[in-house]
């Protein structure tokens, strides 16, 4: 049986949308967020109200679900970062060992929104797509800093919000998996045709995987999770047909 009602952090990347699929799934009644941060990629804001078109379209049931959507201008926080996310600059491997395309605090920020969004239209759990699986190294997508910023707005609002993160321990390619097992075919599909990852914005290149340069770190974990994702289904065919 489903659980009441979620709002997820939705981007209109890879990993959203299965948090979004995800969430459809679980829960009765669920809401999307969303937030402008300056972000180069702002295409990806872009691809957000077409996949949501698309999962309503294709899920029917999950259309009977799916809520309002509610996009936040947070660009004054993004301004602040001055990283490769926020500008058009190389993006590179800093001394600190994190590459130039982490925006300090953005996760928590995010976090901290969605539960102001979520306070007033009773919405108590946040679905949210990180993973420290296979990531960048971004300190505020580990688990153990969720859970503590989890604590914290519970104390800071006297509600008993919790932060959902389905993709937490699954590589990119169980999360592809993790895709077909909960829309099948139809919603890998629609991953590759409309979400968009791509730090630099690129649209105009189609890869097996989707579109993007394929060569910025957001591309290089989609393309090479999805490359692991189909040589596992070629080795699961292939033991079938031994068995058979």
């Amino acid at each position: 049986m489903a659980s009441p009602a979620a709002l997820v952090l939705f981007s209109g990347g890879q990993d959203s949308t299965v948090c979004l699929a995800y969430a459809l799934d679980r829960y009765t009644r669920v809401e999307t967020v969303g937030f402008d941060y300056g972000q180069r990629h702002g295409v990806e804001l872009a691809c957000r109200q077409k996949v949501r078109d698309e999962i309503a379209r294709r899920f029917p049931e999950w259309g009977e679900r799916l809520g309002p959507d509610h996009m936040l201008d947070v660009k004054s926080f993004g301004a602040i970062g001055d990283t490769s996310l926020t500008s058009d600059t190389e993006i590179v491997m800093l001394d600190s060992g994190l590459p130039s395309t982490f925006v300090p605090g953005r996760n928590l920020a995010f976090f901290v929104y969605a539960a102001a969004l979520g306070y007033r239209r009773g919405l108590t759990t946040l679905v949210g797509g990180m993973c420290e699986t296979d990531y960048s190294g971004y300190p505020d997508c580990r688990d153990a800093t969720l859970r503590a910023l989890q604590e914290a707005i519970r104390l800071g609002t006297e509600i008993p919000f919790s932060i959902d993160t389905p993709l937490m321990w699954r590589s990119k390619a169980e999360t592809w998996a993790y895709a077909q097992e909960l829309g099948g075919a139809a919603l890998v599909r629609l991953i590759i045709e409309e979400t968009h990852t791509c730090y630099k914005g690129e649209r105009g290149l189609r890869h097996d995987w989707g579109y993007g340069c394929g060569a910025c770190p957001a591309c290089q974990l989609r393309a090479k999770g999805y490359a692991a994702w189909q040589a596992s289904q070629q080795g699961e065919r292939r033991q079938r047909n031994v068995s058979s």
